[in-house]
């Protein structure tokens, strides 16, 4: 069988840009509302020039992960549940609920615990420690702190160091924003569950940090089974 086979062309300038900045928002480095520095300090950091930076803003303005406001310059878009993912409309729908969402994230999140703890590098560490200190410092001053444990659970995906695993989460970060989001709300009108939240947090990282595969992928799902009982009895 006769196949067309193209030159491989080595990867744009302005794709690398677009790839990184897209990173950064999708671990929660830059947080929705966070206005992204401008276009000439962007330009000067990664070395590139205006244009291909302005390239690759446009097409997360595409994405709907960034917007331009008039006069005021360029920020994270807050996710735009209804709109964009199918899942957020199948339980507007009443087809699914937080709690069917959460068994989904209990298969595939306590699996890629377990691949973090083999593969996880020192970055990817510093990533995760972030995160729950993040989430400390939100708690204490009474928010949500929804943001940084979404950063949190996207930073275990990244350290499986799986594509599929990596494509699945960024594809549903909107989506995962959600469920967390609606969870902690139910969990904040008992107080004292937040510090267990805040506690599972801590043992999955400190699993991940020991190397030990079966302690993080118990830790995931013992975290995720608090969250999906608690709001059985909620």
């Amino acid at each position: 069988m006769e196949i067309t086979l193209k030159p491989v062309k080595a990867k744009r300038i302005s794709d690398q840009v677009f790839e990184q900045l897209r990173e950064h928002i999708y671990r929660g480095q830059l947080k929705p509302g966070e206005q992204l520095m401008p276009e000439r300090e962007l330009s000067e950091a990664m070395g590139v020039s205006r244009t291909t930076i302005r390239n690759a803003i446009n097409r997360l303005v595409f994405m709907g992960l960034l917007e331009q406001k008039q006069g005021k310059g360029t920020f994270v878009s807050a996710p735009d549940f209804m709109k964009t993912n199918p899942l957020a409309l199948a339980m507007d729908a009443g087809e699914a609920s937080v709690e069917d969402l959460l068994e989904v994230r209990m298969g595939l999140e306590s699996h890629a615990a377990a691949l973090a703890a083999q593969r996880a590098t020192e970055k990817d560490i510093g990533f995760l420690e972030e995160s729950v200190g993040e989430m400390q410092k939100e708690v204490k001053s009474g928010r949500l702190g929804t943001e940084a444990d979404v950063s949190f659970h996207m930073a275990i995906s990244y350290a499986s160091k799986n594509p599929a695993q990596i494509q699945v989460m960024k594809n549903f970060s909107d989506f995962l924003f959600f469920a967390i989001r609606e969870s902690r709300v139910q969990l904040y009108e008992e107080p004292a569950q937040i510090e267990k939240i805040l506690e599972q947090h801590t043992q999955i990282l400190k699993a991940i940090k020991s190397r030990d595969p079966r302690k993080a992928y118990e830790a995931m799902h013992q975290h995720i089974r608090f969250v999906i009982d608690f709001i059985k009895r909620a």
